[in-house]
């Protein structure tokens, strides 16, 4: 595993390269987490593909060029994504890649699906947030007093963990879910990167009309992973998706959230090679 950056107009970008395959696979990693969250599938697969681990917005060495309040909250919006992408390709030499998303990482993964179908050749979205954020997304990410809450809930770690019980106590996140969110707010810096996440990539909502449609189109070999014991995202949150769209092959892993794990890859490699 080699460590780089790329750069461009409004982003420094920090991201990881491992496998030495011929095919290509972009990996999105879920929130609090960095580019080496997929390294685990390079044992199995990186015969198979070259894998760019990319921390993502907000998270390790990434940084925007301005990192202020007013840029976050024009939010970042998909062609934004994608003509990054883009870029990061063209600068690598890319004509075609796989994309991978966990949790937060399935919404950059789905929107370059959107917006760029033709140079994706497999989908792959791991408790995919995507299909259905969840009321605290929502509320915190695109409702003007939700979000007005939690810029002031980062002032304050006592109050944003006393918020983070509560929404247990609604049964809005599961005890996983809650521990994951009190790691991620300990310090003021943390909790700016959970305000930002929020509020910056609320723009990218899956449009499902328009991913079935370059699903379909572009025959990308679609695969959504969820964890039987996933609280936050049951597999129950793809049913309307999922009657749309009938080629998607559904796998249902014995585990909760957190599941990039070698069951995870096993699997995985099961349904790739």
């Amino acid at each position: 595993m080699t460590a780089h950056y790329f750069e461009d107009s409004f982003v420094k970008l920090h991201y990881y390269k491992f496998g030495q395959g011929p095919r290509h696979m972009l990996c999105f990693h879920g929130f609090g987490m960095h580019g080496k969250q997929f390294k685990l599938l390079e044992d199995q697969l990186g015969q198979e593909y070259t894998f760019w681990g990319f921390d993502l917005f907000f998270h390790k060495e990434t940084q925007l060029k301005d990192q202020s309040l007013s840029t976050i909250k024009k939010g970042l919006q998909k062609a934004e994504l994608a003509a990054m992408v883009l870029a990061f390709c063209r600068h690598q030499g890319i004509e075609s890649f796989s994309v991978i998303g966990y949790s937060m990482g399935s919404h950059y993964a789905t929107t370059i699906v959107e917006e760029l179908p033709a140079m994706v050749n497999e989908y792959i979205v791991a408790a995919p947030s995507s299909l259905n954020p969840g009321v605290l997304i929502r509320f915190f990410g695109k409702n003007k007093a939700g979000n007005k809450m939690l810029e002031k809930l980062m002032l304050s770690e006592k109050a944003m963990m006393r918020c983070i019980s509560f929404f247990k106590w609604l049964r809005f996140i599961d005890a996983t879910g809650r521990d994951i969110l009190q790691k991620e707010v300990g310090t003021p810096e943390l909790r700016f990167a959970l305000y930002a996440c929020f509020t910056y990539l609320r723009l990218l909502e899956t449009d499902e009309e328009k991913l079935i449609k370059q699903l379909d189109l572009y025959q990308i070999k679609s695969i959504f992973i969820f964890g039987r014991y996933d609280k936050m995202y049951l597999p129950d949150i793809g049913k309307q998706f999922f009657a749309k769209f009938k080629t998607a092959e559904v796998v249902v892993l014995d585990e909760n959230h957190e599941m990039i794990n070698l069951n995870f890859v096993n699997r995985l490699a099961d349904t790739l090679l």
